[in-house]
């Protein structure tokens, strides 16, 4: 059952790692080219696998099965 997720940033962009950590999937930085590898991960529906990616306001955050839709404020 896929899952549509609206998550809040205060800053500009977060980068792909710190979104995995700030949604507890991981609990630290070293743990996520883990989790990439292990994982389908689109961003704007396009596959991704760098934990430096920048996701900025409106992009969509695919994980899996869930959704995040990234919006600043």
């Amino acid at each position: 059952m896929e899952k549509n997720i609206e998550i809040f940033i205060k800053t500009d962009y977060i980068k792909l790692g710190q979104l995995l950590k700030y949604l507890g999937l991981i609990s630290n930085g070293s743990e996520s080219k883990f989790f990439l590898f292990n994982n389908k991960i689109l961003v704007n529906n396009e596959p991704e696998n760098r934990r430096g990616r920048k996701i900025y306001n409106d992009y969509l955050v695919t994980i899996n099965t869930t959704t995040y839709i990234v919006k600043k404020g």
